[in-house]
């Protein structure tokens, strides 16, 4: 017998997208409370790419409470609190502890690439393209993340609390302050790339609105092969969208 035929009638015809999980308000809190004992640094030498990302992780398991550098011992120790694990060391391979830093930007050098600007995760660095940009101290976590990408290495960090590391050179209120700017940073890159693709897709809706005046082709095959082109863009664009 066709091995079709003994498939019944009402088997789905594609594997059944597992259901979401259901919310876990103890596992929310729990993550929250372990991102309000981290120092917004946002420095991503934890391993993670942002501080609630590694919250994250502990909550389930996945990381270990001795990841943090900006937070140090004493943050390990607030970690190991909320979580009921033993403190540990600092793991080397994360960093080390140490006194807060703040970047600097030497006006003699920078060439105004604009990539700092987009390096830093809390808008701590103001300035256009092929402008001097200025490093906002109040704004400043120390994260490090403009460093590399200078093309011109223009960018130095200074030492501001000798002698102080961890969050005994790191406030309650620096912390609070660095994890909104992080957030409305969030907003804004989403926002600007949201209205960039969204100026993408129109321009391409004109284009394929407009193809025959506007294109240097004139073989009707040609054309429809480049409409076909432009509709799938389109097409990807809006699933990605609606995703």
């Amino acid at each position: 017998m066709n091995s079709a035929a003994s498939v019944s009638s009402d088997s789905p015809s594609h594997p059944a997208v597992p259901a979401a999980a259901a919310p876990d308000p103890a596992f929310d809190d729990l993550v929250e409370r372990l991102n309000l004992a981290l120092p917004q640094t946002q420095c991503t030498r934890c391993g993670y790419p942002d501080c609630h990302s590694y919250a994250h992780a502990i909550a389930r398991g996945e990381a270990a409470i001795n990841q943090c550098p900006p937070g140090g011992a004493e943050g390990i120790a607030r970690l190991a609190s909320l979580t009921g694990r033993d403190p540990s060391p600092l793991n080397p391979e994360h960093g080390v502890e140490g006194p807060r830093r703040l970047a600097a930007i030497d006006e003699g050098w920078c060439i105004g690439c604009t990539l700092c600007i987009k390096a830093c995760p809390v808008d701590a660095i103001v300035g256009s393209n092929k402008q001097m940009h200025v490093v906002i101290d109040a704004g400043c976590t120390g994260c490090e993340l403009c460093i590399p990408v200078c093309p011109v290495d223009c960018i130095s960090l200074t030492e501001v609390t000798p002698g102080a590391s961890g969050w005994a050179a790191w406030s309650p209120e620096q912390a609070a302050r660095a994890r909104d700017r992080y957030r409305w940073h969030e907003i804004r890159v989403e926002r600007d790339k949201r209205e960039h693709d969204e100026r993408l897709e129109a321009k391409a809706q004109h284009k394929l609105t407009h193809l025959e005046e506007e294109s240097k082709l004139t073989d009707p095959a040609q054309l429809d092969r480049k409409r076909a082109v432009i509709e799938a863009a389109l097409a990807r664009a809006r699933a990605k969208r609606g995703a």
